[in-house]
């Protein structure tokens, strides 16, 4: 029997835990480009752009990622500057709803995403101790997000 995936909004989070877990994370974080250049190697070119129930096909699902890479990005910033309130992700996903992935080559999907989380990783690199367990209001949680919770999410 398979198991089921929580939908995204279902999930529920846990800001609470005190553990640094943030090289572990950054480590996870450095490998999803990997993981996804070696799931795709296989995967026959017409199966990447069907959709299945009205999903999203493969290649819009990468493409997503690589759309919200800079919404994260920009609450890591949001954090680092003392805001109070994190900044709202666009719930419709218009970005990827208009971007059009499954036209793009997917080995220029996978390259854009790798230079994006490149650039994460990057500044994640950067922190201190301290930073990782600084935080914000999430907007649609209502709730403190620590950095280190916000990359668990990512």
């Amino acid at each position: 029997m398979a198991m089921k995936q929580v939908k995204w909004f279902d999930r529920s989070f846990n800001f609470e835990s005190s553990q640094n877990l943030f090289p572990s994370i950054l480590e996870r974080l450095a490998g999803t480009p990997i993981r996804l250049e070696e799931k795709f190697k296989t995967i026959a070119k017409e199966v990447l752009t069907v959709r299945v129930n009205g999903s999203w096909t493969i290649k819009e699902n990468v493409g997503h990622l690589i759309d919200l890479e800079p919404l994260w990005q920009g609450r890591l910033e949001d954090i680092m500057h003392g805001k109070a309130e994190l900044r709202e992700a666009d719930l419709q996903n218009t970005q990827t709803s208009l971007a059009n992935h499954d036209a793009r080559p997917m080995d220029e999907l996978l390259s854009s995403f790798r230079q994006i989380r490149e650039k994460t990783l990057h500044r994640l690199d950067a922190l201190g101790e301290e930073e990782v367990f600084m935080a914000a209001l999430h907007p649609r949680l209502k709730t403190p997000m620590r950095t280190l919770c916000m990359v668990k999410q990512n």
